[in-house]
């Protein structure tokens, strides 16, 4: 493990030493005692992050498992999905693919999502039951207003439910799903909680949890209903990750301990510094006033070889990511998440600082 690289890819990202050693401990059944007391840890502290006094789940699965609960769940036949990025574009495939009438919006790649849109696409289609919208777009390093959005659909269309991708803007950015009345948000395990691939976990308001109940043809592995029937006694409804919770029990503890403002400020502060650097050497792809607390999308204008300083970065420990999909060789992206701290980032800039002064 010591000769692994740091990770500053939109993810899997770095995972402590300590937490993935958490998945060592001796296995337990999940029918039994100690597996009831692992849960009963790990709800509330799930509940803190999402920073919601309401239902959170978690599944063996990844974000993309989610994505398909909550269209399955929470939509019996309409949806709106908002699209200025890759991820919100399968969000919207995932919706066509469960058979639902899904309606997309879409929005130039590195422009936010502004609730205006929203509302003129929501008054395009009264009959919408649900938006989906990627809060933070790895794809292009923007981070979508969604405390400004959620509030404007809620005055102006508050029959409609707000299912939110966070899966890589929980831990690292502000995210209030009670405040901002959120119905359902999901994450995954391996972006800004800095845990192994594999688990994924979703908070869902109680209006949602109502509107599940009218909706047919839910399915089977990711069915909330049936997961809260379970929960209500200290269970999932099928076999769990136990190795991987075991890890997660450690890491959101050590993530309340740090404490969700403070880390939010971290991430901030990270941020700024490569978004900085990045204007002063290159340009950055997303707008400004729209950009990511958790990955900068640099602009590549110049063209650089990214593979090549990928090698370079990897002899020295570390890996950044190329940009994505047609981006790929227009951008690059360097991810500041989960539990990579200020110095790490220091680093990092310099040793690209010391390729492009033989390369640029």
């Amino acid at each position: 493990m010591e000769n692994a690289p740091m990770l500053f890819i939109p993810g899997p990202t770095y995972v402590p030493e300590e937490i993935a050693r958490a998945q060592a401990r001796p296995m337990i059944g999940h029918r039994s005692r100690e597996f009831t007391a692992l849960f009963e840890r790990i709800v509330p502290r799930l509940q803190a992050i999402f920073r919601t006094r309401g239902r959170v789940f978690f599944v063996a699965a990844s974000g993309t498992g989610l994505w398909e609960a909550a269209v399955r769940n929470l939509v019996r036949r309409k949806v709106l999905c908002l699209i200025n990025g890759a991820f919100g574009e399968r969000w919207y495939q995932v919706a066509l693919a469960n058979g639902k009438e899904a309606v997309p919006v879409s929005i130039e790649w590195g422009k936010g999502v502004r609730p205006e849109q929203v509302l003129e696409a929501l008054g395009g289609h009264p009959d919408v039951e649900a938006i989906t919208i990627v809060h933070n777009e790895t794809s292009t390093g923007v981070m979508n207003p969604l405390q400004e959005i959620a509030a404007a659909v809620r005055r102006a269309f508050p029959e409609v439910l707000i299912l939110v991708d966070a899966v890589s803007s929980l831990g690292g950015a502000p995210l209030e799903t009670d405040a901002w009345g959120l119905d359902f948000v999901l994450t995954s395990s391996q972006k800004c909680l800095a845990l192994p691939p594999g688990l994924a976990f979703c908070a869902v308001s109680g209006r949602a949890m109502e509107k599940a109940k009218e909706v047919p043809h839910r399915g089977y592995y990711f069915d909330l209903l049936t997961m809260a029937r379970y929960a209500d006694r200290g269970e999932t409804p099928a076999t769990p990750a136990i190795s991987l919770l075991y890890a997660a029990d450690l890491q959101f503890a050590r993530i309340l301990e740090e404490g969700l403002e403070a880390r939010w400020e971290r991430h901030r502060r990270m941020a700024e510094r490569v978004q900085a650097w990045a204007m002063e050497r290159f340009g950055l792809f997303a707008e400004e006033g729209y950009r990511s607390w958790t990955l900068t999308c640099v602009a590549n204008p110049k063209g650089i070889d990214v593979g090549a300083l990928n090698e370079f970065l990897r002899a020295r420990g570390k890996v950044i990511s190329s940009g994505y999909g047609p981006l790929k060789g227009k951008t690059f992206r360097i991810a500041h998440m989960g539990e990579i701290q200020p110095h790490h980032i220091e680093e990092l800039l310099a040793d690209i600082e010391e390729w492009l002064a033989v390369h640029e």
